[in-house]
């Protein structure tokens, strides 16, 4: 979290940007530092500026940023050809990020650039919305920065898919959201899919798949190790009453580790063995749900314009195995 003393600058950062008049001919604020700068330029206002001029090397080493930091910044500022750079900065620089963070995050998702610093921070308040809370928050957004460019719509109707069709709690939603941020990304229907074959297929309860961080992994790795192990007698699908004729391993004991991990200790296994046989179920994977997208299609034939519920679909047969 930032200072005192680093509140305190960055108020006078923004005073600085604020008492600048209005570019009439651009359309956004002079990036100045100071009056008598505003006044000595004010004869060239005609003048066209190159993109990013409002934010020079000097304002971004008073904002905190080494030499280094502040010209990659200022060079990234210059090829996106960012209108809204200060004010971006000013609500990370307010989140508590230090300019280090803020520098990796817009390298990793320069999308970042073409926003206004209010689009950033509506995504900043909607995420709080959802439960993510100081530290959590700050950690999504340095490792997953494309949280911020998708869009508000799209972040909440993943967590209303979570909620309402796989029936997790406001808190595991928050804790898929914190430890899982790419499910933002994905599809749908996959999504769902997923999170059926885990509960149906492997006889998985919600309250296991958080704390595994199942969402981590894509549909194909999850089946492939769930399958693979199955394959070799050391996995059952446990009844009604969660028993099995065998002892199991535990859902993180097998998905949380790396594969090494996996085929040494778990699956005793070569790792040639468990590749020839990723590539076969990854192949019936494909083919299954592509088969039954189709079969979708053809059932929604009359609902196009319900595209939520559309979506939503994902035909997963219980019986399948």
């Amino acid at each position: 979290m930032v200072t005192h003393a680093c509140r305190r600058q960055i108020v006078r950062w923004i005073w600085r940007w604020s008492v600048c008049p209005m570019d009439a001919s651009r359309g956004h604020m002079s990036f100045c530092s100071t009056r008598q700068e505003h006044h000595q330029s004010s004869h060239t206002r005609q003048v066209p500026q190159r993109p990013g001029a409002q934010l020079n090397v000097r304002s971004l080493l008073e904002m905190g940023f080494s030499e280094t930091q502040a010209d990659e910044m200022h060079e990234g500022a210059l090829k996106s050809r960012g209108k809204h750079i200060p004010s971006i900065l000013t609500v990370l620089l307010v989140l508590g990020l230090n300019p280090a963070s803020i520098l990796k995050i817009m390298q990793k998702c320069p999308e970042m650039y073409s926003l206004k610093g209010a689009e950033i921070q509506q995504r900043i308040d909607n995420l709080r919305k959802l439960g993510l809370v100081e530290g959590s928050l700050q950690r999504v957004i340095s490792h997953y920065p494309k949280v911020m460019v998708l869009p508000i719509k799209r972040v909440n109707m993943v967590s209303r898919l979570l909620k309402e069709k796989c029936h997790f709690t406001v808190q595991q939603v928050t804790d898929i959201l914190r430890d899982s941020p790419e499910v933002l990304e994905e599809d749908l229907a996959r999504l769902e899919y997923k999170f059926q074959y885990a509960y149906f297929r492997m006889g998985v309860r919600q309250a296991e798949m958080v704390k595994a961080k199942m969402f981590r992994l894509t549909l194909s790795e999850l089946r492939c190790r769930h399958c693979f192990l199955e394959r070799r007698g050391l996995y059952q699908t446990p009844d009604k009453k969660g028993q099995t004729l065998i002892l199991i391993p535990l859902l993180k004991d097998f998905l949380c580790v790396s594969e090494e991990t996996y085929l040494t200790q778990v699956a005793m296994a070569t790792a040639e063995e468990f590749h020839v046989f990723c590539k076969l179920i990854e192949r019936e994977q494909e083919e299954e749900f592509s088969n039954e997208e189709q079969e979708l299609g053809d059932d929604d034939d009359d609902d196009d314009d319900d595209y939520d519920e559309k979506h939503w679909k994902t035909g997963y047969k219980r019986d399948k195995k």
